[in-house]
């Protein structure tokens, strides 16, 4: 009896690399892909070395575990795709005045979108990657995400945009695992743990600092505007919406004697509002562009759990049905910092149950105030064409 085939995302680092043993392990028949997003490999310094770190593609490095386990391994130059679906993103983005999560994108239009149709092209049965989280079956109604079992590894707010077509051929062997022992298999299969660091929180953000990457790949970000408060006073010029985000009290370059924070940019004036941490305080917020996995056990002012952005703890909120693809979230206790463009992701205890991106608060200004309310001014991003069934053989 054939094995079953398995299309395995290998990044290069230590993640992907132990899911490579585990599926070996378990008898699949493993062929490995790394997908270049970003940068070139330079074969010039690669062959000086054992392998060659270069933006988030260690291509090197994959290649050598595939060597190791005896496995198939090809690079697929996926930078086009990356730099449109991801990069330019990113970028419009900010200079709309939102905060994008290339990650959130990257999987969904990118990553599983590429490796799905490698997977059929190739005859595989699944598709697999080094992410901490789970599938399992639901009854008869289809499969579920879960959070990985490690929960300070748990990257189940990055998938909430898969297609649900998509998750029966899909496998996480590391979903059951704690990092520390992933660690230590990595360790025993030899490989070098001290240069396998973890991935950047922008793989393609080399320098350290969006602000400077958006200054060298969209000049026109540098636009100043004014600094207000909510009253619509000027309190200043900052350097352009794109380098500020509710929340942010960093590099504002203001002097005016007590704490302010960005509560949130206006780009159809260039304004950055700013004022006391108390006012980042919001009960209630849109969301747009959703997607579920079982939408049918979601109902109207149900109570669930929300994450507005992958570091923080789920929050308990109820969801409103606004519109077919609009959902207004109504937390139990405001939320701080809530911002435009960022994911907001629904749990049910360890179950996703989909999510959506939190769209930007409506404001309207007259010459003596600054008024902001919950309606959505800008409309939702239409579901980009990668989000469609895929079905493989097998």
């Amino acid at each position: 009896m054939a094995q079953p085939k398995v299309i395995l995302g290998m990044s290069g680092g230590v993640d992907s690399s132990v899911a490579a043993a585990l599926l070996v392990e378990q008898g699949y028949d493993v062929h490995g892909i790394t997908l270049q997003v970003w940068e070139e490999e330079d074969e010039a310094v690669a062959s000086s070395r054992r392998w060659q770190e270069r933006g988030c593609c260690k291509v090197g490095l994959a290649k050598h575990v595939a060597k190791l386990l005896g496995i198939p391994h090809q690079v697929v130059d996926t930078r086009e795709a990356f730099r449109k679906g991801v990069v330019d993103d990113f970028v419009s983005g900010y200079l709309h005045g939102t905060t994008p999560n290339p990650c959130v994108r990257c999987n969904e239009r990118v990553k599983f979108g590429s490796l799905f149709r490698l997977a059929r092209d190739l005859g595989g049965d699944f598709l697999a990657t080094g992410h901490y989280a789970r599938i399992q079956p639901v009854g008869s109604v289809g499969f579920e995400i879960l959070k990985g079992v490690d929960q300070k590894k748990d990257q189940s707010y990055f998938l909430y945009r898969l297609s649900p077509s998509w998750l029966p051929h899909i496998l996480f062997p590391l979903g059951e695992l704690q990092k520390e022992k992933v660690w230590r298999r990595a360790e025993d299969m030899g490989l070098p743990t001290e240069e396998l660091k973890e991935s950047q929180e922008i793989c393609f953000v080399t320098q350290g600092d969006y602000r400077q990457f958006l200054m060298e790949r969209a000049p026109q970000a540098q636009r100043a505007g004014p600094f207000i408060d909510r009253e619509g006073q000027l309190l200043g010029q900052h350097k352009g919406i794109a380098f500020y985000t509710p929340g942010q009290r960093k590099g504002l370059g203001l002097a005016t004697g007590r704490r302010l924070y960005v509560q949130e940019v206006i780009p159809e004036t260039d304004a950055v509002v700013l004022g006391p941490p108390e006012e980042l305080l919001r009960s209630e917020c849109m969301v747009a562009d959703l997607n579920f996995f079982n939408e049918h056990l979601l109902n109207d002012e149900d109570t669930v759990e929300v994450k507005i952005r992958y570091a923080s703890p789920s929050m308990p909120a109820k969801l409103h049905r606004v519109s077919p693809d609009t959902l207004r979230v109504q937390f139990a206790a405001p939320q701080g910092a809530i911002s435009p463009g960022q994911s907001a992701v629904f749990y049910r205890g360890d179950r996703v149950l989909g999510g959506g991106i939190i769209q930007r608060f409506s404001t309207r200004r007259s010459p003596s105030r600054t008024h902001s309310t919950l309606e959505d001014t800008q409309s939702p991003v239409p579901a980009n064409s990668i989000n469609s069934t895929v079905l493989l053989p097998g």
